[in-house]
């Protein structure tokens, strides 16, 4: 599943698409995409995983799933979900995604806070979340959107490694210290990310996601195919990722 960090390149390669207008508009998706036809984008935005279309009265939603992609000014051989065609030939394409009209003015539907990858994000709100949810395991923590939007599976795994933290520590049991350094490093390591994506060079710097042993210590990394309440792939090493447990409980 593309990550926050893929779909703000996808902005930034989409951005001479900004101010021009739909000439053309072909696809299988279900919606009504026929009324994108002759409107101006007025603006291209995107919030964690979401790819969006500001147009005058409503805005359009690109989520990439599992298998999506697009292509600029080219195309697959498979069908697309969704066209748009501009003068001059220019295109942009989207395969195997979900498409959907957002009706509401976008500020209004988005907290671009919790958006890892926007200049407005918030760590003191993101803590007072995760505040809210002492019980979450840490790995659940790191991939719930509305705390840390743009944050995926090989985003997780790789701050869990990085700050030594397992992914089976329940947020109530970390040290300050060490909540702060979750909430920096999904930030940092996401801007991480983003440089080697463009530098594509982003799999050698991969620690742990579909490695077998650890680089710090030469450990042979667990391995979970379903972890967590979003039963998602985890990659850890149990020798310098330590596990926090909660205080026992000491009343009656």
């Amino acid at each position: 599943m593309p990550e926050g960090p893929t779909i703000v390149i996808l902005k930034e390669e989409a951005a001479a698409f900004d101010g021009r207008v739909v000439e053309c508009v072909a696809g299988n998706s279900t919606q009504d995409i026929q009324q994108m036809r002759g409107r101006r984008i007025r603006a291209i935005r995107s919030w964690g995983k979401h790819f969006l279309l500001e147009f005058s009265g409503f805005s359009l939603r690109v989520h990439l799933m599992l298998y999506g992609s697009y292509r600029i000014n080219e195309r697959r051989e498979a069908a697309p979900r969704l066209s748009l065609q501009f003068a001059g030939g220019d295109e942009l394409n989207f395969y195997a995604c979900s498409v959907k009209f957002i009706e509401t003015p976008l500020d209004e539907v988005y907290d671009w806070s919790a958006d890892v990858m926007n200049p407005h994000w918030d760590p003191k709100s993101a803590r007072a979340k995760l505040k809210q949810m002492p019980q979450a395991l840490a790995a659940d923590a790191l991939l719930d959107q509305n705390v840390f939007s743009g944050v995926g599976n090989i985003i997780k795994n790789e701050v869990l490694h990085r700050i030594r933290l397992h992914p089976e520590s329940p947020i109530g049991a970390l040290p300050p210290r060490k909540l702060g350094e979750l909430i920096a490093q999904a930030r940092d390591y996401s801007f991480d990310f983003y440089r080697w994506k463009k530098a594509y060079e982003l799999k050698r710097h991969l620690q742990v996601h579909t490695k077998t042993h650890c680089p710090r210590d030469g450990a042979r990394l667990s391995f979970r195919k379903h972890l967590g309440r979003y039963k998602r792939r985890a990659f850890f090493c149990p020798l310098c990722q330590r596990l926090y447990a909660p205080a026992a409980d000491t009343a009656g």
